[in-house]
């Protein structure tokens, strides 16, 4: 039976789709995983840093992100919480992997941005509220952390408007001595939450305690000091403060913001639920055809996300979609305008990080997991056969690191070419090829160095490939064409020899140099050749 508008519009209010940003090691991974505590969708928090128990992170099921204790590829979790289905997508912070963060965020409606208390605003942050603000995305802001030492609250605020140029909205307030909070105070519902002690070191959820903002009994548990300090802080707030326009969140121009720890689950459930009420459901995307609203009864999704081994076992290989519009039913056929064939959506798939369950519909806003045999790549529109469009492109990153890539083992070169071409169509690499060389070896590029580091271990560990690995000098790529239109040969090049000419994966001339001035000269030489930092029918991110 079609699915109605009435049926889209109560499924779509139940959404909320939104990334974890932040700076490396402000505590991403340990805040999704407590989210999920509180959610139900796990009953005993693992931290990243207890190595005691040898527990791990729920959301980091990659081998070599436990043992780094770094998120290294974006993990999509579902669970339901008070009525509404939320859809995380928990991403890497280390800048060596900005481009799967920037694919994540074309997924997402809204974004939190953990700040750790200590340090404030980081570069990496810097940069990927940079994206969320290019996108148009509200941010929700949690301060983590607050078990230890840090900065102030009002000092955090002021760093928050004069970095990021973005005002904010303290939803809660902390109550106590910086590093020893006792509390916090609601400015919504006008009440104050007092935590019990932490004994169980974050695994559990933590107990806490109600009052109202005038109960003696308050005023005696925190002590008159804090107390008269609370009251002046929400004095403060109130008459030198922005006032809560949820208009000016949507806007992205105020950011609403809370005081916690994610560690030992101090303010983690205030948040979500303020987040619920808060964050928007699923929103318009553009496409070819204009706007594509959630509720428009033909089923649309674009494919944000490639993964491949997520069970080794298997060999199996993932594209992971964003339900844009429409139904998702298992089984459907779709239309994949890449190739310009119908495709039937089989074995679709939701997430606990890595633990997955067959599901039979899905709804917009919802993050679903496909078999992929390989017709699939990143930000390729599926639709119903009766609309066919297009989704807006997904931006590419130039690579800026490169290395030359062959197989240790030459009677191993099938596993490898194939490894490393699976691992390209997930997008942390980029594939090139030298002129006149073979698949013996490629050339390898990436945004960061540590990206290399991921591909070793990756093809040792799921396609058992020792590879061996040469860093290239070159740190400029760009992509060639002559004016006129006809084919660029490194023959045709006047100061070719100043770097190294290669092909991509669809046969686009590329040059790579040491540095600008190199380019500069080649530039100067080659006066009608079109250099691009892409390739030509992209757009930069």
């Amino acid at each position: 039976m079609p699915v109605t508008t009435e049926e889209l519009n109560q499924e779509i209010k139940k959404r909320r789709t939104f990334a974890i940003i932040s700076h490396p090691d402000a505590g991403k991974t340990t805040l999704t995983e407590k989210l999920l505590l509180y959610g139900g969708a796990i009953h005993l928090a693992g931290s990243i840093k207890s190595r005691k128990t040898q527990r791990h992170a729920v959301s980091d099921w990659m081998e070599i992100e436990k043992q780094r204790g770094i998120s290294v590829t974006s993990s999509v979790l579902q669970f339901d919480y008070d009525g509404c289905r939320i859809n995380i997508l928990d991403t890497p912070g280390h800048q060596d992997f900005s481009e799967d963060t920037y694919r994540t965020l074309m997924a997402v409606d809204s974004a939190v941005m953990i700040i750790d208390v200590a340090k404030g605003v980081e570069a990496q942050t810097k940069k990927l509220f940079k994206v969320c603000k290019q996108r148009g995305i509200p941010i929700f802001t949690f301060v983590n952390k607050l078990d230890r030492f840090g900065k102030a609250p009002l000092d955090l605020m002021d760093e928050i408007e004069q970095v990021l140029g973005i005002r904010s909205y303290p939803m809660n307030w902390p109550i106590g001595v910086d590093g020893k909070y006792m509390g916090v105070y609601d400015r919504q519902k006008d009440r104050v939450e007092l935590f019990a002690e932490d004994i169980t070191h974050g695994q559990e959820e933590r107990a806490s305690e109600i009052f109202a903002l005038d109960d003696p009994a308050m005023k005696q548990r925190i002590g008159e000091e804090a107390c008269e300090t609370l009251l002046d802080d929400i004095d403060l707030l109130d008459e030198a403060g922005e006032d809560f326009d949820l208009d000016k969140v949507a806007a992205g121009e105020l950011t609403p913001m809370f005081f916690g720890s994610a560690m030992t689950n101090f303010g983690v459930q205030n948040f979500l639920e303020e987040y619920i009420r808060l964050a928007p459901p699923p929103a318009p995307r553009k496409s070819s055809d204009g706007l594509i609203l959630p509720n428009d009864t033909k089923f649309s999704a674009f494919v944000f996300k490639i993964q491949a081994n997520m069970n080794p076992a298997h060999r199996d290989r993932l594209a992971f979609i964003r339900i844009c519009s429409g139904k998702f039913e298992r089984n459907m056929d779709v239309y994949h305008h890449k190739s310009d064939k119908v495709v039937r959506l089989a074995q679709p798939q939701q997430f606990l990080a890595q633990d997955r369950q067959i599901i039979d519909e899905a709804w917009p806003g919802d993050i679903v997991g496909l078999f992929d045999p390989g017709i699939f790549g990143i930000g390729d529109t599926i639709c119903d056969e009766g609309h066919k469009f297009d989704f807006e492109e997904f931006p590419v990153f130039p690579p800026e690191k490169f290395a030359r890539v062959q197989a240790k083992d030459t009677m191993k070169r099938k596993q490898f070419v194939k490894g490393i071409e699976q691992l390209t169509q997930e997008g942390a690499i980029q594939l090139f090829q030298q002129a006149g060389a073979g698949t013996e070896s490629y050339i390898v590029g990436t945004v960061g160095t540590l990206q290399f580091e991921v591909l070793e271990y990756r093809l040792k560990n799921e396609y058992n490939v020792d590879i061996i690995l040469q860093m290239q000098p070159f740190e400029v790529a760009r992509w060639l064409a002559w004016e006129d239109g006809s084919e660029v040969a490194p023959s045709g090049l006047r100061g070719i020899d100043r770097g190294m000419f290669v092909y991509d994966r669809k046969q686009n001339p590329v040059l790579l140099v040491n540095n600008e001035w190199a380019l500069g000269w080649i530039t100067d030489n080659n006066p009608k050749l079109l250099l691009n930092h892409v390739p030509f029918d992209r757009k930069e991110a």
